[in-house]
């Protein structure tokens, strides 16, 4: 496998590079948002990040901006939300990424109302940035999120969306199949069902009622059992550890733990 970890993008991109390279990463995936990691910015520095990697010997998985909203009832605010999406595909492809992770629509504010309106703006918005990424070249993997999201949640939730778009892939997210579930169920199920489109992991730990991105062994998530059944599958890609701690080395541990285990299946 290929282990990579997240920039914070409060920071500089070419110290986060240093800093997770030197601790012995395989790839950083870059989140594309602002302040420091803007696509704008990434453009600017496009030069320099692509000299650090070549120095480094690190590949890329870029993640496209999380704070933006898809789904959004507003039409001017969908479009510009779309909009940043399509123009940081632009950019990542000029980086020549392993991949490109998708933060599906939030349903939020009024959206809850008229569920399944939010829910085809969101499609509809989905199929503009599958059709861009296609266009480019790109693999787009898209993850599954937390309960609260009101929006591809449990497997079943993408089976329209894995038939109307053959290309997209699957982001299997630990930590958001976790919240809310019983043990670690809707994780399994997200093995045994989406096991042909999983491209991408992210992996981090919490107790199932928040997002804390705790490090592997931290929370309540048995990673025996996952490790178990990504290999039951096949799978042998990319896996991004999301902890956000200020101390990084819980991100090499957490790597150091999750590989151990993988070695011993």
């Amino acid at each position: 496998m290929l282990y990579g970890a997240m920039n914070f993008p409060v920071r500089s991109i070419l110290q986060e590079l240093e800093t997770i390279s030197r601790l012995g990463f395989d790839y950083l995936e870059l989140t594309m948002d602002p302040p420091k990691a803007h696509h704008t910015t990434i453009h600017q520095q496009r030069d320099h990040i692509l000299q650090k990697l070549q120095e480094f010997q690190m590949r890329l998985v870029c993640h496209l901006p999380t704070f933006v909203s898809t789904a959004d009832l507003t039409d001017t605010l969908r479009e510009t939300s779309v909009r940043e999406i399509l123009d940081s595909l632009e950019v990542a492809a000029s980086l020549d990424p392993l991949k490109i992770v998708l933060h599906p629509s939030h349903i939020s504010g009024l959206g809850v109302f008229v569920v399944d309106k939010a829910k085809k703006l969101a499609l509809d918005s989905l199929s503009r940035i599958v059709e861009k990424a296609e266009k480019l070249g790109l693999q787009l993997c898209i993850e599954n999120m937390f309960p609260r999201s009101n929006s591809l949640v449990q497997p079943q939730d993408f089976i329209e969306i894995f038939e109307k778009f053959p290309t997209l892939k699957f982001t299997l997210d630990t930590g958001h199949a976790h919240i809310g579930s019983t043990g670690d169920r809707r994780n399994l199920e997200f093995l045994a069902k989406l096991s042909d489109r999983i491209a991408h992991v992210h992996a981090s730990d919490n107790f199932g009622k928040e997002d804390n991105h705790l490090p592997i062994g931290a929370g309540t998530i048995d990673f025996q059992k996952i490790v178990k059944g990504l290999s039951a599958i096949g799978y042998d890609s990319t896996v991004t550890f999301e902890i956000f701690s200020k101390d990084r080395d819980y991100l090499r541990i957490s790597r150091e733990k999750f590989a151990a285990m993988a070695a011993s299946i």
